[in-house]
């Protein structure tokens, strides 16, 4: 009988990212991580995935860290790994399209402190929000990850999802991401998909899902049999719910297959004990919701991810609405098929539920229009798969002519502007590009930054002029 081939399936680890982003809001700090890093580089990841997303902004405000040192210091303990983060296309880690110097910049300071793979995506999927990231991570030696945003309407054949893996491949890109941010990716329909992507292009695929829906797990063993070569998983201790399917419970399936990771079971088990106390913690302390942790199959229904689910939820509460949830479901679908049918992912989840909010509690659709629905329904934000509801279009911007330009292209060059603003905080080079994203959480860490190093300052002079017995 012949050997069956062996295509073990390579893993890119998300609990220093995606998977407490996804449960417990970011908070996991540098500190918590680092005495752990000698076991994760030990275990053979294709990558871990510890940068990008959600972790710049929620390092600055809310755990008082710079982002750019917790880079280094990873860098510093991953010896054997490659790092990995993920990349808004033009809007970086920010919520505004950027010019292209600083998409440019922020590209090459990324590279240089550290990231290996750069996993861009554009909550439109217009590669013209890409093609400068991709330029650039080309430039720099770093491999440029494509992901589709991956999501479900009338718009999304099969042909669809073949044709922009093929633009995909031909625009650079060293490997491609089926970004399914919502747990819609169920298992049959991954087998389809994975088999026509493999016969359409020829660098490999990676599969990142969530848990949400409950389906993640069989998805991702239907994926690799169809031939995806990377599947995105996370620690149990922050596995499942909002987050990935656990690392150990797919290290388990495919053992003994063609498709074995060859991970010691042991030293998996070794870190998720690290990381179960963090867990409880979170639970304790109501960082981590319960709710996030169940299956939610209305995801299918509604295809609005965890986040934004959360998002609505808190919405509402402070609106005092909350008896409306229902109808603001409901009401998503509708708003996202008037702004052409994007996938829901960050920023465009945001903007079409912040959107459905207020349609529903001001009792008129579009009675109140929000500035980024009107930047949508602009072309400001790009090209989306489907043509806008023209009704809604003339009720919310009137006659003005829409833009159907790569958005960027009307932004001029902005890093010496920033640079002037900021000059008088800067301590290194990447502290432009922490400003251009977030400028007012810039602002406060950078004054927080120096009143820390002037009480350590004044510390040590206290000790040498003998105010402290040495």
């Amino acid at each position: 009988m012949a050997e069956i081939e062996k295509k073990p399936v390579k893993v890119v680890e998300t609990i220093l990212r995606d998977a407490h982003q996804s449960l417990i809001a970011t908070r996991m700090s540098t500190e918590q991580m680092l005495p752990i890093i000698e076991k994760l580089d030990k275990v053979g990841y294709y990558a871990v995935e510890c940068w990008g997303g959600a972790t710049f902004d929620a390092s600055l405000r809310f755990l008082k860290e710079d982002p750019w040192e917790r880079l280094r210091k990873l860098r510093d303990g991953f010896k054997n790994t490659k790092l990995q983060m993920l990349f808004r296309g033009q809007n970086i880690l920010g919520y505004r399209p950027y010019a292209d110097d600083v998409v440019e910049y922020f590209v090459q300071k990324s590279a240089a402190n550290g990231i290996d793979i750069i996993r861009i995506f554009d909550c439109m999927n217009d590669l013209r929000n890409l093609q400068t990231a991709v330029k650039a991570a080309n430039k720099e030696k770093a491999h440029a990850q494509v992901a589709m945003a991956y999501t479900l309407g009338d718009a999304y054949t099969l042909d669809y999802w073949t044709d922009l893996a093929k633009r995909i491949e031909d625009m650079g890109a060293d490997s491609i991401c089926i970004k399914d941010m919502a747990g819609l990716l169920v298992p049959y329909k991954a087998t389809e998909l994975v088999q026509a992507l493999k016969e359409t292009v020829k660098i490999p695929i990676d599969l990142h899902s969530h848990y949400t829906s409950g389906v993640a797990s069989m998805t991702y063993m239907k994926a690799v049999e169809a031939g995806v070569d990377i599947i995105d998983t996370a620690m149990s201790p922050f596995a499942l719910g909002t987050s990935q399917p656990a690392t150990e419970v797919m290290v388990e399936t495919f053992k003994g297959t063609p498709y074995d990771t060859g991970f010691d079971q042991q030293l998996l088990a070794e870190i998720a004990d690290y990381f179960r106390p963090m867990r409880d913690e979170a639970l304790d302390t109501g960082l981590l919701n319960p709710k996030n942790l169940g299956v939610n199959i209305k995801t299918l229904l509604y295809q609005v991810p965890g986040g934004m689910l959360s998002n609505l939820t808190s919405q509402l509460k402070e609106q005092h609405a909350e008896d409306k949830f229902y109808e603001v479901l409901e009401e998503v679908p509708r708003v996202r098929k008037d702004l052409g049918e994007p996938p829901l992912v960050t920023p465009s989840s945001q903007i079409v539920g912040t959107q459905a909010v207020f349609n529903v509690i001001m009792g008129e659709r579009y009675k109140v229009v929000t500035k980024e629905t009107r930047d949508v329904l602009s072309g400001k934000y790009g090209a989306t798969a489907r043509p806008f509801n023209p009704e809604v279009q003339k009720k919310c911007i009137g006659d003005v002519e829409p833009i159907t330009c790569r958005p960027a292209d009307l932004l001029e060059d902005e890093l010496d502007k920033l640079e002037s603003e900021m000059a008088q905080y800067k301590e290194q080079d990447e502290d432009v590009l922490t400003y251009a994203l977030f400028p007012q959480v810039a602002m406060d860490f950078f004054k927080y930054r120096q009143a820390q190093k002037t009480k350590v300052d004044e510390t040590v002079a206290d000790t040498k002029n003998g105010a402290y017995p040495v």
